[in-house]
């Protein structure tokens, strides 16, 4: 299970995939959706358009990529997930903090640093409330060609 509403985010400073520059603990510029995924991950594939729709909703939304920039800037082009993305090297020091156990797992981050929720895999409803609580909308209907759930 993830770390769970209510838990501090652990602090972190991760490489922009796009520029090197440093990131640190992003929420200080105002609550934001953490997006966990790894390019290899069919599920964050089917989801990389709904992390999209995150931001485009309202949302501020940082993206953190298991992966190394190139791929993450493949990944960006093939599946529509143009959103600021940070680099996790292996080991994954980041994702551990979070108790991250699959991909796509999001976590909903205040301006204090305190979690206010957490969804781990593909969960339609779990996605569009939490895309609501960041300030933006809903982010997948049924018809939409997503199942309701499909796990990490």
């Amino acid at each position: 299970m993830p770390l769970a509403a209510g838990a501090a985010a652990p602090s972190f400073t991760l490489p922009d995939a796009g520029t090197g520059a440093a990131v640190a603990d992003p929420w200080r510029d105002g609550p934001l959706v953490l997006a966990f995924f790894k390019v290899s991950c069919p599920v964050c594939q089917m989801a990389a358009p709904k992390v999209q729709a995150l931001a485009q909703g309202g949302a501020r939304v940082l993206a953190v990529g298991q992966d190394p920039p190139d791929k993450l800037a493949a990944y960006a082009a093939r599946h529509g997930q143009r959103v600021p993305t940070v680099t996790e090297p292996a080991p994954y020091l980041v994702s551990s903090a979070y108790a991250i156990t699959a991909v796509p797992t999001l976590f909903l981050v205040g301006a204090d640093g305190v979690i206010a929720d957490a969804v781990g895999a593909w969960d339609r409803a779990r996605w569009n409330a939490l895309a609501v609580a960041a300030g933006g909308r809903a982010v997948s209907t049924d018809g939409d060609g997503l199942p309701a759930f499909r796990p990490g």
